[in-house]
C-alpha cells in the first residue's frame, strides 16, 4: 500500500500523515464508497458555525448523492455552493500491539472535497433516490413503491463530484518497537465486521408477505441479491 506512481487529485486531498497509507486510485475510492453505509458531511454554515452531520449516501458513477428535507440546514447550506468535506470510514480490525502506544485499527477511509449542486429535474431526482435505496439494500426498489411527485418535490437531493477524492488504508499486524518484541504480551488483530441479524418484520406485515431474498441475504458490500 502506498502512493507509488500515484498523484493526488489536488493539494487538499494529499495524505500528509502516514502518506504510505494513501491510495489515490479511483478504483480504491469507489470500492470504499460502495461498501460504506454512512458518511459524515463537514461544512461551515453561512454564520460561521462548523458542523459535521452523518447521513446516508450513494455513489452514481463519478458523483456522490445525498438527500433530505429542504428544511435541512446542512442541505440548504451546501446547495448554496459552500465547500464541503465528506468522509466515509470502514473499520476492519482492532490492532493490538505489545505496547499501548502502537495500538491501532485496520481501516479503509475516503475523503472527498468539493462543492455540491442540487438535482432539480424530477426524473433525475427519482433515479438518484432509487440509487440511494439500492445502495443500502440492493434489489429493494423492485419490491417497494417508488416516490410520487409530491415526495419528490419535498426532497432535496444534492450531487457532489468525486474530482477531489483520496483513500487511506491500514492493513496487517501491529508494528511494535524492537525492544518490545520479547514482551510476554499477546499481539495481533481482532477482525471487525458487520453482524447481520434475522430480519424483524413490521408488526403490521401480513403473514402472506414472506421475507424476500434481497432482505434475507443482505450483507455489507456492493452485492446484488436476486429474488
Amino acid at each position: 500500500m502506498g502512493p507509488v506512481n500515484q498523484t493526488a487529485p489536488s493539494a487538499r486531498t494529499t495524505v500528509r500523515r502516514l502518506p504510505d497509507r494513501a491510495d489515490y486510485e479511483r478504483a480504491r475510492v469507489e470500492a470504499v464508497l460502495d461498501e460504506g453505509l454512512v458518511c459524515h458531511v463537514g461544512f461551515v454554515t453561512a454564520d460561521g458555525t462548523p458542523a459535521v452531520v452523518p447521513t446516508t449516501y450513494a455513489r452514481i458513477d463519478d458523483h456522490l448523492v445525498i438527500h433530505g428535507s429542504p428544511a435541512s440546514r446542512m442541505l440548504r447550506s451546501l446547495k448554496d455552493g459552500l465547500d464541503v468535506c465528506v468522509v466515509v470510514t470502514l473499520v476492519d480490525g482492532m490492532v493490538l500491539a505489545r505496547s499501548t502506544f502502537h495500538h491501532s485499527m485496520n481501516y479503509r477511509s475516503v475523503v472527498v472535497y468539493g462543492r455540491a449542486t442540487e438535482i432539480t429535474d424530477l426524473e433525475d431526482k427519482r433515479a438518484a433516490l432509487d440509487c440511494l435505496v439500492e445502495h443500502l439494500v440492493p434489489g429493494r426498489t423492485d419490491h417497494a413503491r417508488g416516490p410520487n411527485e409530491k415526495e419528490l418535490r419535498s426532497t432535496l437531493v444534492l450531487r457532489l463530484p468525486l474530482d477531489e477524492a483520496s483513500a487511506k488504508v491500514r492493513t496487517g499486524p501491529p508494528v511494535d518497537d524492537a525492544e518490545d518484541m520479547d514482551l510476554p504480551v499477546w499481539a495481533g488483530v481482532v477482525p471487525v465486521g458487520v453482524a447481520v441479524g434475522a430480519p424483524a418484520p413490521d408488526p403490521d406485515t401480513g403473514p402472506e408477505a414472506t421475507v424476500p431474498t434481497h432482505v434475507a441475504g443482505w450483507r455489507r458490500g456492493p452485492v446484488v441479491v436476486a429474488d
